[in-house]
């Protein structure tokens, strides 16, 4: 009885990754839907997720739990594209913490991917300025590196980095009190700038 007890015990304990990798392929095909496949972003307006940093994933779905960043509806990009509309508040929502920690373990793994987008050179130079003047110190490498543990600027769309800046320029975007001095310095012209360098970054 005391073999047939452990021989069962062991074959749930293998059977336990194998569900909870299902359960995060599963979550993760549903955030795909919108970021892309593999979290690379296609649309302008959405931003690419595969590569951030752990910390920075985690702490961007708390925020939207607690509803303290703009949740606007969006349609879903590919899969079932006649589903509703749904929200990244609504989708953080229903996410666990262990569903958050994994899915920022399983991102965090995934290769981060440019993308090639039209931009004005003569921005984009401007920008440059910009960034190693005011950004470089905690977005290093144009943005592009996890170990900042700060969002991935470089390389995103620029559609989305117009609206983020723009949130954070409105206050409806939670941010950190010296990255909030920061863009108070902007002007409009900075940010078209910045956006221009960003994804010049290719």
């Amino acid at each position: 009885m005391k073999r047939n007890f452990f021989f069962v015990f062991s074959i749930l304990m293998i059977g336990f990754p194998a569900v909870a990798s299902a359960d995060v392929d599963a979550q993760m095909q549903v955030c795909n839907d919108c970021h892309g496949t593999n979290g690379v972003s296609q649309s302008s307006d959405v931003p690419t997720i595969a590569g951030l940093a752990e910390f920075v994933h985690v702490d961007a779905l708390y925020i939207y739990q607690d509803e303290a960043r703009p949740c606007a509806e969006s349609d879903y990009r590919q899969g079932d594209t006649s589903r509703a509309a749904t929200s990244m508040c609504a989708v953080a929502a229903d996410l666990s913490e262990d569903d958050i920690d994994a899915l920022a373990a399983a991102y965090a793994e995934l290769p981060y991917v440019k993308a090639t987008q039209d931009f004005d050179a003569a921005l984009a130079a401007a920008g440059q300025a910009l960034h190693d003047q005011h950004c470089d110190r905690c977005h290093s490498d144009a943005g592009t590196n996890p170990e900042d543990e700060a969002g991935m600027l470089g390389g995103q769309q620029m559609g989305y980095l117009r609206n983020m800046f723009g949130q954070y320029a409105d206050g409806s975007r939670e941010q950190p009190g010296k990255m909030q001095e920061k863009v108070e310095l902007l002007t409009a012209d900075d940010v078209e700038a910045l956006v221009n360098y960003y994804g010049s970054i290719q």
